[in-house]
This record gives structure tokens, sequence and C-alpha cells, in this order.
């Protein structure tokens, strides 16, 4: 899922980890050291094989590292249904986005070269809010990037699991301190994921753009109907 659709892999880490019985807190440390395994070996393999727009994602990247250090603070003082609720929406405004137009994006390598101000800001609101929930923040840059900043979705993957290297180390760093950190279960899951991201990868490559674009307006339905069963308390 995070070679294929940017993600860092928490939307379904954390439920996972609570069904297996973690605290919903410490369900998010796991899923964050997860995401610095993924993130890390993931964008090697994009930057070997030239998919990855370092420029661009490099300032997303700094704004999501300087968003995520309040991710402990979020975390410790927002109560968790707010941020559920929060993201609810968030994935219904990216559904109605995808499908007003679910081939925008798919074809526009002229698009005019965004602010780095801009990139560094829209890192930063995704790494703070994102990584409170526990998840890398892929889902939230799709629909920003490509939507309303003209990418490709097939250029807004690398750069998104790129950006979750920043956001998920910084995360980590700011949960640990924390301590919402399961160290031994987190590296279990991180050292796994290693062996799909290289196949999500794989399998982006194979996919034309209009197709993987109907692909992630599918995650996006699945992801809102596992935050409603949650919200609901189903």
């Amino acid at each position: 899922m995070a070679g294929f659709f940017g993600i860092g892999g928490g939307t379904f880490i954390v439920p996972a980890m609570i069904l297996m019985g973690h605290d919903i807190k410490t369900a998010v440390g796991i899923s964050i050291m997860q995401m610095t395994f993924s993130s890390l070996f993931g964008s090697y393999v994009n930057f070997k094989k030239s998919n990855l727009d370092l420029k661009d994602g490099l300032y997303v990247g700094i704004g999501g590292f300087l968003g995520a250090m309040w991710s402990g603070t979020v975390v410790d003082n927002v109560p968790s249904k707010f941020l559920e609720i929060a993201f609810f929406f968030i994935v219904i405004y990216s559904i109605y986005r995808f499908s007003r137009n679910p081939a925008a994006g798919t074809n526009d390598p002229n698009h005019p070269t965004p602010s780095r101000w801009l990139l560094i800001a829209i890192g930063a609101f995704t790494g703070v809010f994102a990584i409170s929930l526990g998840i890398g923040g892929g889902m939230m840059l799709a629909p920003l990037l490509g939507y309303y900043l003209g990418y490709s979705s097939k250029k807004v993957i690398p750069i998104a699991l790129f950006f979750v290297i920043f956001s998920s180390v910084s995360g980590f760093a700011s949960l640990a301190y924390h301590g919402y950190v399961d160290y031994e279960h987190g590296l279990i899951v991180g050292l796994a994921s290693l062996f799909g991201v290289q196949t999500g990868i794989y399998l982006l490559q194979k996919i034309d753009a209009k197709r993987h674009k109907y692909a992630l307006l599918l995650m996006y339905i699945v992801v809102l109907l596992v935050m409603l069963k949650k919200i609901l308390g189903l």
C-alpha cells in the first residue's frame, strides 16, 4: 500500500494493532515506527528508478518534519474522537474532488511550478494532522498536490512516500518522547513492510495514470467506511 498509494500504512496498521489489544495511542506509535522503515526504503527504490521529484519532495518533506514535531503534543491534548471525525471529513472532501473529475491530474507534466513556501506549508499542515492520527500523510497529500496543484497521480505517489520519511522520523521522535512507542512490535512490523513496499512500487510502474486515479478513489472509499465504523463504534 505504501509503494502503490504513497501512504504510510497507518490506515491499516492502527486498527490492526487495536484489534491485537494495543491502546490507540500506542498503536499510533507502532504505526509511525513502521512508516520510517517503509518510507526510507521505498524512497530509495523510487530514487534509483528516477521516479522521485527530489526538489519538490524536499520542500514538502521539510514542512512535514516541522509539522510532525507537534504530533506528540496534539496526541496529548486533543481527544482522539475529534481527530477521527476531522479526518473523516477530509476523506469525504477528497472523494468529492475525485468523483467530480477522476481524470484530473492524470497527464499534466507542464503544470506551473508551485511556490516552495506553499509546498512547505502543505507539508506542515499534513504533518501535524496526519502523524497525530498515526498515518503518514500520503492520503492527504494526493488531493492537495494532485487536484489543487496539478501533479500527475503517479508523480504524487513517490513525493508522498518521500514526505513520509520526514513526517515519520519527526513524529516518531515526538511520540517516543511522550512514551507512545512499543519498540519491539514497531520493529517487527517495520521490517516486514520492506518486502511489501517494493512490490507496491513495481505495481505502480505497471499501471497507467488514469487507472491509478480510480484505484486511489477506491482506496479513499474503503478508508471512509473503515473510519465511519470506527467513529460509530461498530
